[in-house]
This record gives structure tokens, sequence and C-alpha cells, in this order.
């Protein structure tokens, strides 16, 4: 076998391979000494087929069946005496040729990746704690949570739960299906199209109003998107909120069996460092996600990012065959993932490449404090550890995540690293 590889572009390699004619045509000849042994033609007995009618018969096709044989062993061998890493399968074209068989196979390589830069880098890490007023923010939204409603005589205002009958007209057409009893407007909550929740604000029971509202452009119905649309209701009910008081009911209703208060705020303030110790660390993580990224040049194979964006558009292909509908209604651009998928892929060979060239490894302790971490908030916890463990795919993708957390570590390590200290709220509500 004879192997030229020429190199098309950074990443680009063209292959070519010959294979003298005899190894072909020893294989062949075995090929069809088998067929003569096993064939049926009539007017000849089991296994007393000459040789040359078998070939006539089926020489070319068996042919075919080894040349495809030898490219496949072939180009493996070929690939590994060069040491050449394809990114992914090859484009294989026989070529015509005098004697022997050629193929060539034309695909890209990984890049050669150097962390050099990585020293240079700088990191942002964000520190914050869990304060008094967090955890008194903290036990306001679990009491909001249990909140009751009480009817109210008062004219409705924000905060109160209205309920009322309702129609609405677009374009002429009645869209509500006539009229719609019972219907629960919480005021401020902002469930419902801008302006209309001010529309019902400073109403009394029994009271109608008549109004007119836009539709926002954006809206999921497409026959009422950006249009001004007349509604008529009438109140049928007013409620205020009334939020419960922290006694030993309240407290035992969150798994505290004791109604202890002090026990209570203390294991909300627990539950609250371990969600904050979590977002930090994806914070941090991102950070130096973004600091590798930007820092760690690479070359990357299109093969690669072609596979990422399908796989990012992947959910569209399946949501378009749940809804029964035609994919190209549903799937965006190309283009539209390209940044991202190039930014995955850049990064998954620059993780892969600190990981073999410091033999980081996932250590069966460390999977199962990952795995103890994650189950420790939940009811039974020595339950989902036994569901991560029940299963070699849950189990590999702790272990990813054991890989990617020391891969961090290293990062770290190695650059400049400055604390910036932020709110738990910031942390924990970043929209807000």
């Amino acid at each position: 076998m004879q192997v030229s590889v020429e190199k098309t572009s950074e990443l680009s390699r063209k292959m070519t391979v010959i294979i003298p004619e005899d190894i072909v045509q020893g294989r062949i000849n075995e090929r069809l000494k088998t067929l003569a042994r096993e064939v049926k033609i009539d007017g000849f007995r089991p296994g007393k087929v000459p040789q040359n009618v078998v070939k006539k018969m089926y020489g070319a096709r068996v042919r075919e069946e080894i040349t495809g044989d030898l490219i496949q062993t072939n180009y493996f061998k070929a690939v590994q005496d060069n040491d050449l890493r394809p990114a992914g399968m090859p484009q294989i074209e026989p070529v015509q040729a005098d004697e022997g068989f050629q193929f060539t196979a034309t695909f890209e390589v990984y890049p050669e990746i150097s962390l050099e830069a990585v020293d240079a880098a700088a990191v942002t890490k964000p520190v914050a704690a869990v304060g008094a007023s967090d955890v008194a923010a903290m036990i306001e939204k679990l009491k909001e949570q249990r909140k009751v409603w009480v009817a109210s005589e008062q004219d409705s205002q924000d905060g109160d739960k209205v309920t009322i009958k309702l129609s609405g007209v677009c374009d002429g057409e009645n869209f509500t299906d006539g009229t719609v009893d019972d219907f629960q407007v919480e005021i401020g909550s902002k469930n419902m199209i801008p302006g209309f929740e001010e529309q019902v604000t400073g109403l009394a029971v029994g009271a109608t109003k008549t109004f007119e509202i836009t539709f926002p452009e954006e809206y999921g119905n497409e026959k009422l998107a950006g249009k001004a649309a007349e509604f008529e209701i009438e109140v049928l009910k007013i409620e205020s909120s009334a939020l419960p008081e922290i006694d030993a009911e309240f407290i035992k209703a969150y798994g505290i069996e004791s109604g202890d208060e002090e026990e209570f705020r203390a294991d909300v303030q627990t539950n609250m460092q371990r969600e904050l110790d979590q977002a930090l660390k994806s914070r941090l993580k991102n950070a130096v996600m973004d600091a590798l990224y930007a820092a760690v040049p690479v070359a990357l194979p299109v093969v690669m990012i072609d596979q990422e964006v399908e796989s990012l558009m992947k959910p569209y292909y399946e949501n378009a065959k749940k809804r029964n509908v035609d994919i190209n209604d549903v799937k965006p651009a190309n283009a539209d993932f390209e940044d991202q998928a190039k930014r995955r892929v850049a990064l998954g060979l620059i993780l892969a490449e600190i990981i073999q060239q410091n033999e980081i490894k996932a250590g069966d302790d460390q999977v199962r404090v990952v795995i103890d971490e994650m189950a420790a908030s939940y009811e039974d916890p020595e339950q989902v550890v036994s569901w991560y463990y029940g299963d070699k795919k849950r189990l590999a993708e702790v272990e990813q995540l054991v890989l990617e957390d020391a891969t961090v570590e290293w990062v770290l390590g190695k650059v400049k690293v400055t604390d910036e200290s932020v709110a738990f709220s910031d942390v924990m509500d970043p929209a807000a």
C-alpha cells in the first residue's frame, strides 16, 4: 500500500491510497474459489463449477465487494500510519487506474491546540453571602405561596384578585367564544396583555366597563397580534390576599416537624446557601469558559460545526414532529446557531486538550461527592443516589461534570482571579 497526504487547507487533508493489483487480484481469486464451492449453476455439479464461469458471472460484483473491504481496512491503517486524527467521516472516491486500485479520502483533522495563552487570561469570581434580609425576603415569598383570598368590599386595587365576566371582539369577530364567566385577573401579576389589569383596577362589585386595548405585536395568536380589540367586562367578585402567620402549622408545612421558628429559619438559610453555592459555581464556570474561549485560538473543523448546529436544531425537529407540522414552518436558519455552535465546539476541543495534557480523571470518590450534593435537596437522598448509579448513561453525565469541574479548577490555578462582591438577589434573580 502506498499513501500520500496532501494538505489542502489548515485542517483539510486529501489522502491518496494505492493498493497493488496483485493484492486486489489475490483477494478476488480467493473469493471466487469460495464461490465456486458454494454456488449452484445449472449444468454443473455442486462444487465443480469452473472458476472462469464463476468469474464471468460474479467477477464484477466480487471486485466491487473486495475493493469496498480494502477501502475500509486500508483507510484506517493509512490514517494510523500517518498519525492523522480525522474530525469526521471521510469523503471517499475510487480513482481510475491502469494498475492496482486507488482511492482518495478527503477529510478534516482535529486542530493542534496550544494552552500557553491560558496563563495570561483573567477571570472575575463572583462572591456573595446569604444575609438576614435575604432570609426574611425568602420567608415572605414562602408566605406569599400560601396566601389565602378573602372577599373584599372595597374597589379593586393592586394585589387583588378580581373575578369578571369577559367578552372580546376584534375586527368584528368575537374571539372569546361568547362571554367567559368566572375569568380571574390578579392585578399586578402582569399575566394579562399590557393595559388590561389597569382597566380592571378601581372597580366595585357589579360594575361594568367597555374598553379598547391593542394586542402586542409578538402575541401568540396571529389573528390578534398587533390589533386593537374591544372588551366588555362585569365585576363579579373582588378578593384581597391575606398572608399566613409564621406559626407551628405553617412551619410544619415546610418539613420542620418541631414547628420551631428558629429551626425553620436556619433550614431556610441552609437551603438558600446551597442554592447560592450552586449558582456561584455556575457563574464562575461560565466566566472560566468565557476566558478560555477568548484566550485560546482554535481552528474549527467545519464538519464539527455542522454537527453541532444539527444538535442545536434537534428540539425544533422533535417539536415539529409532535405538532405534526412541516419542519420548515418552525425551523430557524442554520446561521442563527452558528455562533453558539462554534463556541461549543471550540470549548469542547479546548477542554479535551486540558484534560488530556494534564491527565485529569473523574475519580469514584469525586463522582460520589457530586451525586450526594445533588441528592441533598431531595426528600429521600438515597433514592436519588440509587437512581444515578442505576443507569450508566446518567452516571457518565455526572462523570463528565466532575471532569469539567476539575478542568475549571486547573484553569483557576493558571489565570488571574479577581473577586467581585455581588448581592444574593443579583445572583439568584439576575433578570430582576
